[in-house]
């Protein structure tokens, strides 16, 4: 693994700054001062507040912290924003309570959720150094877990059930033996997972990295999807396997 790899871990281990610029990076994206100060004020007296005057707070304030923002955004409380510049949202996107939605990287595009966006309750987004994309009307479920060092695309109208597992690129080799497994990140893994359009994803399922579903597919709770499955199928079991199609 390459030196520059090292830069997110540097940054959270604290390896190389001072406690304000580790926290910069980490959580802003950037380390001017006029970042910080903006985001600290609007996170202090929006985030937390409760009813309908915590939504209208957040929905005149987080905007301005987004790379874009679409019209008849809403966001819940105690949304946590981080790399907030490289997060971009359309129209009418609903980001419920307690959502993380960080698009942590050294150069990557971050995170991008188009018209009609539904993220649930409790629910992470998180990039290192990756992207994720969520298409029109896609929908994920309350606890649901999204990660990325490389991507991960749900087409539009995907919809997922609650406490689902996506893991877009990223394993530890075990090359060699002289340094620590945590040493031997493998960022790129197998090149992320994708789902295509009108996909429909059952509660605790688990897709790993390199994994792509098929337009029309549905994958029964409980499953853990290893590799891609075709069009139109209907999977389940661990791993995951063709029951039957749609034809």
């Amino acid at each position: 693994m390459k030196n520059k790899d090292f830069k997110i871990q540097d940054t959270v281990a604290g390896q190389k700054k001072s406690k304000l610029n580790r926290y910069q990076e980490l959580v802003i994206g950037s380390t001017k001062f006029s970042d910080l100060l903006k985001y600290e004020l609007i996170t202090l007296f929006s985030s937390w507040v409760p009813g309908a005057l915590g939504v209208f707070l957040r929905t005149k304030l987080y905007p301005s912290l987004l790379g874009e923002c679409g019209s008849g955004v809403v966001f819940g409380s105690g949304v946590i924003l981080r790399h907030p510049h490289k997060i971009k949202m359309g129209n009418n996107v609903i980001i419920d309570d307690n959502v993380l939605i960080d698009a942590k990287g050294v150069d990557n595009d971050g995170i991008t959720l188009k018209d009609d966006v539904f993220i649930g309750r409790n629910s992470i987004l998180s990039c290192k150094g990756g992207n994720i994309e969520l298409g029109e009307r896609a929908n994920l479920g309350f606890n649901c877990y999204i990660f990325s060092s490389n991507n991960v695309k749900l087409g539009k109208d995907t919809l997922v059930a609650a406490y689902t597992y996506f893991v877009g690129g990223g394993n530890y080799k075990l090359d060699r033996k002289d340094i620590p497994i945590n040493q031997q990140y493998d960022f790129n893994g197998k090149g992320g997972v994708e789902t295509e359009e009108d996909v429909w994803i059952g509660a605790h399922c688990m897709i790993l990295d390199g994994v792509k579903i098929g337009r029309g597919s549905v994958l029964a709770a409980g499953a853990v999807a290893t590799k891609s499955l075709p069009e139109y199928s209907i999977c389940a079991g661990i791993p995951a396997k063709v029951l039957k199609t749609r034809d």
